[in-house]
């Protein structure tokens, strides 16, 4: 059987959040899991990116593991709002799913019935990891599913903001994910995220996402000053950098440090 004596590392996740705090994480895009398992202790949670990186559906499994051998929630961001895109990252056992560029209500109804069983949701019943491989048999899986499993989707485009009174209502739905870059791109100023313009956006999303009683998280290049920036705004969870850009930043540092010092030696 599942342990259900200690809170999943999604339950702190969402409590740690609820109780005022920041949590940080990790975009994870390479596929090796040992990715996952260095990160662990430096992050809250990991945002496993399926959008932008060639991570594919059996990498997953070795991350999923890794992450919860850190006790750490594994939210997958997946490429698309469909059930094809959601169904099979959950029946493998994500904690939670990020959907990007949702442009409508409609489409995010559809996101929160792929992820809720019924009478919450649509979601076939098929898991096998999450369920403990069907010893979790009844109704064990499909209650703690949907009491757990984070629902995210990102607004990150003018139709979506435009939608976001609408899509605040509806149920099920976890958080709102901003995507400050995109959004950007799609109010006509590329890459811009402190313009006046994109700032009073994501403002007024943060400030109607938390009074609407759900989370907000975004997603972030590894810039302390502009994390900072973003919780002090009100974000609750940041994806600060990915895996591969840490060590890129990481390595750059060094080399440069190293040959300027011995340059001027």
């Amino acid at each position: 059987m599942t342990n259900e004596t200690q809170p999943s590392p999604v339950a702190t996740f969402r409590a740690k959040m609820a109780a005022g705090d920041i949590c940080i994480g990790a975009s994870i895009t390479l596929t090796d899991p040992h990715a996952t398992d260095a990160l662990g202790d430096s992050v809250d949670f990991f945002w496993i990116d399926m959008e932008h990186s060639m991570m594919s559906a059996e990498a997953l499994g070795g991350h999923f593991l890794a992450a919860k051998a850190r006790s750490r929630p594994a939210l997958v961001r997946v490429p698309g709002s469909g059930t094809p895109f959601i169904k099979p990252v959950l029946d493998a056992g994500a904690d939670g799913i990020i959907v990007p560029q949702v442009r409508s209500a409609a489409e995010v109804q559809d996101v929160v019935n792929s992820c809720r069983y019924p009478p919450l949701g649509e979601r076939g019943y098929g898991p096998r990891v999450p369920a403990n491989y069907g010893r979790d048999g009844g109704n064990a899986y499909t209650e703690r599913a949907n009491r757990e499993i984070f629902v995210a989707v990102q607004i990150e485009n003018a139709e979506a903001f435009a939608a976001l009174d609408d899509i605040l209502t509806i149920a099920g739905l976890d958080s709102i994910a901003l995507g400050p870059w995109d959004l950007s791109a799609s109010l006509g100023l590329l890459g811009d995220v402190e313009h006046p313009t994109v700032i009073e956006a994501v403002d007024s999303i943060i400030a109607r996402t938390r009074a609407a009683g759900l989370f907000v998280g975004a997603g972030m290049a590894p810039d302390a000053r502009f994390a900072l920036g973003m919780a002090k705004r009100g974000v609750q969870w940041l994806q600060v950098g990915d895996d591969c850009g840490y060590m890129i930043l990481a390595m750059d540092q060094i080399t440069t440090e190293v040959r300027s010092q011995y340059s001027s030696s």
